[in-house]
């Protein structure tokens, strides 16, 4: 059997560094990912909401739509 040396070789310090930076590299595109989703989600929601609006304003008729066009104006 081989003995255990205190001070890890090289290759052992090349390896343990090579896999912290793996690690690192690895939060950092999982912490990039979520914010990009976060982002894609609220521009959904903002997309959404003029949607909505566009949709209810055109459930208005085109009489009372008027109305609150010229009023709108005025102030």
């Amino acid at each position: 059997m081989a003995k255990k040396t205190a001070d890890p070789s090289p290759e052992q310090l090349a390896k343990s560094n090579r896999q912290r930076v793996d690690r690192e590299d690895g939060a950092r595109a999982l912490e990039e990912v979520a914010k990009r989703d976060i982002a894609v989600r609220r521009n959904m929601a903002r997309l959404r909401e003029l949607r909505l609006a566009k949709e209810a304003e055109e459930q208005v008729p085109s009489e009372v739509r008027g109305k609150f066009e010229k009023r709108a104006k005025k102030t």
